[in-house]
């Protein structure tokens, strides 16, 4: 063991860890069934965990011989009080583009012939029927 502790955003910023944290959501697994669900070996599941574990994202229980690892989702709250301060850019982006679109549908032009424009029929096509 290096001795070295890995806080909640180091956890999270593996997309195996992140994996393991949706699968662990409201529910206690040991490490056997962990590992089923990935293309790793155990003893890298098991280092996996280890890292969660250190970050208090997942709480370690001994049953009889075996691990069981659930998640404690209280320690997301860190990451998500970051994430919020960046919401009001977000939301301004997310405004802005609205009135973009909103601007974009109004000054669409109506296609030819939508409003009966001679010669033409609805849809844009030209009226090719001959003259009586």
């Amino acid at each position: 063991m290096t001795g070295e502790t890995y806080d909640i955003f180091q956890a999270i910023a593996d997309p195996t860890r992140r994996k393991m944290i949706r699968l662990l959501a409201g529910q206690e697994l040991p490490v056997t069934v962990i590992s089923k669900h990935f293309p790793i070996s155990r003893t890298a599941v098991s280092k996996h965990l280890r890292i969660l574990s250190e970050s208090k994202l997942v709480n370690v229980k001994k049953v009889g011989r075996e691990r069981r690892y659930q998640l404690q989702p209280e320690a997301l709250s860190e990451v998500k009080e970051w994430i919020s301060y960046f919401e009001p850019f977000w939301d301004n982006k997310i405004s802005k583009l609205q009135h973009y679109v909103e601007k974009e549908e109004s000054s669409e032009i109506d296609p030819p012939g939508s409003e009966g424009d001679p010669g033409e029929e609805k849809g844009g096509f030209p009226d090719l029927t001959p003259p009586d």
